[in-house]
């Protein structure tokens, strides 16, 4: 009997989360928010973002072009240096870090504000007063969201791979060219494509999942602490498995294509 209650109560989550996400876009639809609460949300999750965005991603280019470099060269392969790096940050690394530290810097927040407005009844206040949550609170962090996480996984891989760069170059004493050559040959536009669609989706996800955890949370301030502590688990998860999913999908559907075309 207690797992039929659980399982119901999972799938009743899973169908009120795709109502908030249908709420929010038919919202945004029949009437924009404000540019002025959009442009708040673009600066808290993009520009006070790009510091520990620019630190993971160069750090994370750092760690790739020395594995890579031992690992290499004593096979004389020392030259994939490059293309190691920039493939692994524009197809893996560059979306799923990114989207793990925007999960534990803005969606965490996110989740306990809108949390502590529901436990202290300001959203009621906000419903009793006409003004639609969705449109007023959600919206917003959800076009952001949606916005900033592809500019920020791209702000991501320039500074992975300019890590690797300085590593390989000054410490390696590999010759520029040599590091950047490959990367001409061997990195394709569906790499970047892969790069771009899972860095959309993620953004979807963390957005929509803190904001539902927030505006569900119950049990005053621990309720909060909760919630925001489920939610960060919740999105870590869905990164990780849609990030299988999505590049499975999308080489798999490039495999047909080509199957197809040849």
């Amino acid at each position: 009997m207690e797992h039929l209650r659980k399982r119901l109560k999972f799938l009743t989550s899973i169908g009120e989360y795709i109502v908030l996400i249908i709420e929010v876009i038919t919202a945004t639809l029949r009437r924009p928010p404000p540019w002025s609460s959009i442009r708040e949300q673009l600066y808290e999750i993009g520009v006070m973002s790009l510091p520990v965005v620019a630190m993971t991603g160069c750090s994370t280019g750092l760690v790739l072009a020395a594995q890579s470099f031992y690992q290499l060269a004593d096979k004389g392969l020392a030259g994939a240096t490059g293309i190691m790096v920039g493939k692994a940050m524009i197809t893996e690394l560059g979306p799923v870090l990114t989207a793990f530290m925007i999960t534990g810097r803005v969606g965490a927040a996110m989740c306990a504000e809108l949390g502590t407005m529901n436990v202290t009844e300001q959203i009621d206040a906000l419903q009793s007063m006409s003004v639609n949550p969705h449109r007023y609170l959600i919206a917003p962090r959800f076009i952001a969201g949606t916005i900033m996480l592809p500019l920020l996984t791209v702000f991501s891989v320039i500074m992975g791979i300019f890590g690797g760069y300085l590593l390989a170059v000054y410490f390696f004493k590999m010759p520029p060219v040599n590091y950047f050559d490959p990367m001409q040959h061997y990195m394709t536009p569906f790499d970047c494509f892969v790069g771009l669609v899972k860095s959309v989706v993620f953004g979807t996800l963390i957005v929509t999942i803190c904001c539902y955890k927030g505006i569900k949370t119950q049990g005053g301030a621990a309720g909060v602490g909760r919630a925001t502590t489920t939610c960060v688990v919740i999105c870590y998860t869905c990164i990780l498995l849609f990030n299988f999913f999505i590049t499975m999908g999308l080489n798999i559907v490039k495999a047909e294509i080509n199957r197809w075309l040849s």
